[in-house]
């Protein structure tokens, strides 16, 4: 197939897509509930407690029987990491890749089935859950493309300008031993993967621990690797509550260093944790986003309005990188506003695994009270709702967590809600007087991930050289700030949003999950050929005084 799937050309699939995604639901919806073990040292493991995975778009449908892990879970798991970390670390990096890139293929080639899996399991629309079984081949791919590039990150430095010496400086890459990732729930595939094919073609060996809402869809993940052949504990898999099982892991002694995408709070206290160990160790984190689209007066406000109703709302709003602020220069507020509500009042809500449908439901009872939550309190801050505001009920919608996109209106800029992550289909708009203006309120955060602008080439100009955050996008239709892809954009944060500066799916990210060494050898001049002349006579008397003897 010619056509190249990513969040910006899914808008326009060709219809074999559709037909394979149809074929694999009715398929998949016929071996549900299915139990799924933990993998560890390339073994299925089980717990003594498990849990029914129940799919948000039905809580009747029990999508599969997971496993509650524990403390010594973790244990096991660690250690297994930790024994097969020198024999992986010292495979030749060219295996490393050939392995990372066939768990690509294999997930490239199961991607319907994935996609039907990640469309119930997470509710994201068929497009959308596609998109991110495509996106995680495409990290791992790109990750064993900058090993290969950099010929696994072997460089030879200066020689030393020594009299007499021969000096032979190397720059090594090396992997730190076992690399824990802790995956989320709106993106587990690609979350899970990009850090995991990053981990792996480095040198690592890699315990995987999904957020306990997703752990399905990632144990199917796990079975590509597994599949792929890996060496067994190379990569392990585990799931269970964060509290326990995820804490005992970010303890554990075996732990070089780790991975995790999810909330500010609980990201900050994994960083802490670490820190306070013997030494610290390397952590990679991304922590969300409250991202900002600017319109100018001078703007497409029909590319505009396009661009922001596709990321405030694809997935429910649940993307770190949704649109969930939109400052509108004032002269074209008004016709801004009505073509935003006229294009969110056209999604369709509804099962994500349906053709027509935009919206699924959101992740789960606790996302679902939050929205009733923050819907009162824009209510009583005096916002308007120019869309949306409340649950969908009745049919279907009394099965599952509905929530209707949400666009708010005269909510004051010193209202909590305009900082706040809300990781729901919430969206507020504010009206400023200058740009000046839109650009304080945007870096007004503590967040800087992604970022969006329509307006002039000159003032395109302006906004990148000020706006605070790592992936930014100026008149863009299909996403005002979403839409990132490996290799195209690579995507990561600043301020709150990220630890590393760094971007995953870019030229710098691989880099993360190895330390450098310098190995530095100096030779000796050879012997001076008139020292071996010298010795020569003495070799010489010695023989012949034996011989006469």
């Amino acid at each position: 197939m010619a056509f190249k799937l990513t969040y910006a050309t899914m808008f326009n699939p060709p219809e074999e897509l559709h037909k394979g995604f149809d074929k694999a639901v009715a398929k998949l919806k016929d071996n549900l509930g299915k139990e799924y073990g933990m993998f560890i040292d390339g073994q299925d493991v089980f717990a003594d407690e498990k849990y029914e995975d129940r799919s948000p778009v039905n809580t009747d449908w029990v999508l599969a029987v997971m496993q509650k892990g524990n403390a010594s879970h973790a244990q096991m798991a660690m250690e297994a990491a930790r024994k097969a970390f020198p024999a992986w670390s010292r495979t030749p990096w060219k295996t490393r890749v050939k392995l990372v890139r066939k768990a690509a293929a294999l997930i490239e080639k199961r991607i319907f089935e994935l996609g039907a899996a990640m469309a119930l399991e997470v509710g994201k629309n068929r497009m959308e859950s596609l998109g991110d079984v495509q996106e995680t081949a495409d990290l791992m791919y790109w990750s064993a493309q900058m090993m290969e590039e950099n010929n696994g990150f072997i460089r030879e430095m200066g020689k030393d300008p020594l009299v007499g010496y021969d000096a032979t400086n190397i720059s090594v890459l090396k992997p730190y031993g076992v690399w824990l990732v802790v995956s989320p729930f709106n993106f587990p595939f690609a979350l899970s993967g990009g850090p995991v094919g990053a981990a792996l073609v480095a040198g690592n060996t890699v315990v995987l621990k999904p957020a306990t809402d997703t752990a399905w869809i990632v144990r199917l993940y796990a079975e590509c690797l597994r599949d792929a052949g890996f060496p067994p504990g190379v990569f392990n898999f585990v799931t269970g509550p964060g509290s326990t099982l995820g804490q005992a892991l970010v303890d554990s002694p075996e732990l070089d260093g780790a991975t995790f995408t999810g909330s500010f709070d609980v990201g900050m206290k994994m960083y802490r944790d670490l820190a306070n160990r013997n030494y610290v160790r390397p952590v990679v984190l991304e922590l969300g986003g409250k991202n900002p689209a600017i319109v100018s007066r001078n703007a497409n406000l029909e590319d505009a309005s396009t661009g922001i109703v596709r990321s405030a709302f694809g997935l429910q709003g649940q993307k770190c990188s949704a649109a969930s602020r939109v400052l509108v220069e004032e002269p074209v507020y008004d016709e801004l506003v009505a073509l935003l509500k006229a294009k969110t009042e056209k999604l369709v809500i509804g099962d994500p695994t349906e053709r027509t449908t935009y919206l699924g439901p959101v992740i789960n009872q606790n996302a679902y009270n939050d929205f009733k939550n923050f819907c009162e309190e824009i209510n009583q801050a005096g916002g308007n709702f120019l869309t949306g505001g409340h649950v969908k009920t009745g049919g279907m919608f009394d099965k599952g967590y509905f929530c209707e996109p949400t666009l708010v209106t005269d909510l004051p800029y010193d209202h909590r809600l305009w900082k706040h992550e809300m990781f729901l289909p919430i969206t507020t708009i504010g009206k400023v007087s200058s740009l000046d203006e839109a650009m304080q309120i945007a870096n007004s955060v503590n967040y800087g991930l992604t970022a969006g602008f329509y307006g002039n080439a000159k003032e395109v100009k302006w906004f990148f050289d000020n706006i605070e955050a790592g992936v930014t996008y100026a008149n863009r239709p299909q996403g005002a700030t979403t839409g990132a892809w490996p290799g195209f954009q690579p995507f990561g944060g600043w301020k709150g949003s990220g630890a590393t500066g760094k971007n995953g799916g870019g030229y710098y990210y691989v880099q993360l999950y190895m330390h450098e060494q310098i190995q530095t050898l100096i030779k000796p001049a050879p012997v001076k050929k008139a020292a071996k002349a010298a010795k020569k006579p003495v070799k010489k008397a010695g023989k012949k005084t034996a011989k006469r003897k």
